[in-house]
C-alpha cells in the first residue's frame, strides 16, 4: 500500500526497518535554526534522517526572493538519492509542529514527481504519546538514484500573483490571523497581506490534538473559502512558502487537487516597495 497524504504512527511502526521506506525528521524552529538538529540528536524515530529547512529544503536567499526559496531540483534530487530514495521508495516525513515543516518536504517530493510520500499525522509528539520507540542512532544510507520529474504547474510566480484577479486566482494565506491582519509581525519587516487574499491559517486544518481533521470537515472549510473557484486556480501562500504546504496537503486530503504554491509568499512580495499592502480583515476584488 502506498501512502500519499498522511500516515498514522500505528501504520508507520509496522514498516520500521523496511528497506524500501525512508523516514525524514523535519523538526525546525524559525527562531532557532539549530533547535531541530539538537532535538533529533536527543531522540528520533528509528531510521530517520534529519533534514534542515534552510540547508536542505531551501536555496540561499537573494535580494528578490522570499526567506525560503525553493531548492534547486537537481540538488535536492541528489540529496534524496544520497539518503536512499528512488522512484519506488515510500517516504514518511514528520516534525513536532503538527506538520508545519514536514509538509514542506511532502510538497517538494511531489514537485519532483514523487507521490509516495506521507506526513506522520500528529508528528513526533503523537509517536511518543502512543509509546513507540525513539533512538539516537544515525542511520547509514544505501544510496540510490532519484530522478526528478519536475511538475512546474505546481507553482506560480510573483508576476502571476500580481495579476491574480485577472487570472482568476484565489490567494489563500496560511499565516496566523494577527499576522494576516498586520496586527503583529514577528518575522518579516512589513506587516499585512496581499490585497484580495483570504486568510486560512494552517492551524484550522487540525484538531485540538494537532492531528488533521477528517476529510469531509477539511473539504467544507476549503469550499467555504473557495466558493465557485476551482482548486486548480487556488494559490496557497504564507510567510515564506513553508506552512502554505500544510494547506496544500489539507486540500489534497479533502479531495481538492491541482492547487498551486506561491513559493516566495509574503516575504518575497514585500521585497518590492511598489507592491500594494492590505491591512485588517478587508479583502478587495
Amino acid at each position: 500500500m502506498s501512502y500519499s497524504t498522511i500516515i498514522s504512527p500505528a501504520e508507520l511502526v509496522e514498516a520500521l526497518g523496511h528497506p524500501n521506506w525512508v523516514i525524514f525528521d523535519c523538526r525546525f524552529n524559525l527562531m532557532d535554526s539549530s533547535a531541530g538538529w539538537y532535538a533529533y540528536q536527543k531522540g528520533h524515530i528509528p531510521g530517520a534522517y534529519y533534514v534542515h529547512l534552510e540547508e536542505d529544503l531551501s536555496s540561499p536567499v537573494t535580494p528578490g526572493s522570499g526567506r525560503h526559496p525553493l531548492p534547486k531540483p537537481e540538488q535536492l534530487a541528489d540529496k534524496l538519492g544520497g539518503w536512499g530514495v528512488d522512484s519506488t521508495t515510500q517516504v514518511v516525513v514528520y516534525d513536532d509542529a503538527s506538520g508545519a515543516f514536514a509538509a514542506r518536504l511532502w510538497w517538494l517530493l511531489r514537485w519532483l514527481g514523487h507521490k509516495a510520500v506521507a506526513v506522520l499525522d500528529g508528528g513526533e509528539q503523537r509517536w511518543r504519546e502512543e509509546g513507540y520507540p525513539l533512538n539516537r542512532a544515525t542511520p547509514e544510507p544505501a544510496p540510490a538514484c532519484f530522478e526528478a520529474r519536475l511538475q512546474p504547474s505546481m507553482t506560480t510566480t510573483v508576476e502571476d500573483v500580481e495579476h491574480a484577479s485577472l487570472l482568476g486566482y484565489l490567494l489563500l494565506d496560511g499565516r496566523a490571523p494577527e499576522r494576516f491582519r498586520g496586527d503583529f509581525e514577528p518575522v518579516d519587516r512589513v506587516a499585512g497581506h496581499i490585497p484580495g487574499a483570504k486568510n486560512h491559517p494552517f492551524q484550522q486544518n487540525l484538531n485540538k490534538q494537532g492531528r488533521f481533521l477528517p476529510s469531509q470537515e477539511l473539504a467544507g472549510a476549503f469550499r467555504k473559502q473557495m466558493g465557485e473557484v476551482p482548486s486548480a486556480q487556488v494559490v496557497c501562500m504564507c510567510g515564506s512558502g513553508v506552512t502554505a504546504c500544510h494547506n496544500l496537503l489539507a486540500m489534497e486530503i479533502a479531495g481538492f487537487q491541482g492547487a498551486r504554491l506561491y513559493p516566495g509568499s509574503w516575504s518575497q512580495w514585500i521585497t518590492d516597495g511598489t507592491r500594494p499592502v492590505a491591512m485588517g480583515d478587508e479583502t478587495h476584488d
